[in-house]
């Protein structure tokens, strides 16, 4: 079941991030989409939750109240039809597939004349740490807590999350200029083995979280585009380490 509340006392990315988090807590709470410009929260749970029980979930600065249901809405319900149809998981991916075809359609144009698989992977992975560190970098105080939402990692080390985006641009160059790129394959392997643990964890836990692999300004499913993102990587690391080494 679905519920809309308002939301006040949201000011950033930051403050999204931290609600989403500390509302997710909850054991009915199976996913929490806020919107920011709206101060809105459209809340799915597996049995009715009280909004005193979603207050005392949350620190003081916000406040949480049931949104009234207008009688359109109403109507939509009792004849079965919704006023906004729910997106589709392409519908909800189809930025990061937009990023991927541009970043894919770069590599290619940067090799068509004289093509290399092992160029072409190099510079695809550079560019991938690139354009996905420059979104993090547009909210880097909302980030780390999105982040630390799943990164096992970045819970224990809050200060991991702050210096992920610029560990991503450091290795997006390392790529690009090819500077010690068995040292980059295996720090990938590394860093995006950690996350893919937590989104494993978060996944058996059933809880539906927001991706920060884009930072706070798109707003992408983790479970679909965590994996996607993380096996791209991962594969095309172990696929360039097996002919380094």
């Amino acid at each position: 079941m679905k519920h809309t509340y308002i939301l006040t006392g949201m000011t950033c990315g930051g403050c999204v991030a931290s609600v989403e988090k500390y509302l997710s807590e909850i054991k009915q709470i199976t996913h929490v989409a806020i919107d920011l410009e709206k101060g809105e929260a459209e809340i799915t749970m597996t049995s009715h939750v009280t909004t005193e029980i979603l207050q005392k979930a949350l620190p003081e600065k916000y406040t949480i109240t049931e949104k009234v249901v207008e009688k359109t809405a109403i109507a939509s319900v009792v004849t079965g039809f919704s006023l906004e149809e729910e997106k589709t998981k392409f519908q909800q991916l189809k930025p990061l597939f937009l990023i991927l075809f541009y970043i894919t359609t770069a590599g290619v144009l940067l090799n068509y004349k004289n093509w290399s698989w092992e160029s072409f992977m190099f510079d695809f992975m550079g560019l991938f740490y690139i354009v996905f560190s420059f979104f993090k970098m547009l909210d880097l105080k909302g980030f780390p807590e999105s982040f630390r939402m799943y990164d096992p990692l970045a819970k224990k080390v809050p200060f991991y999350g702050w210096i992920y985006p610029f560990i991503e641009t450091a290795l997006g160059l390392m790529f690009l200029l090819r500077f010690e790129l068995n040292i980059a394959l295996w720090i990938t392997l590394i860093v995006l083995g950690i996350t893919t643990i937590g989104v494993t964890k978060t996944l058996l836990d059933k809880k539906s979280i927001r991706c920060a692999c884009s930072g706070t300004a798109l707003k992408l499913p983790m479970t679909e585009a965590t994996f996607i993102e993380n096996a791209i990587m991962i594969i095309m690391a172990i696929l360039m380490l097996t002919n380094i080494l």
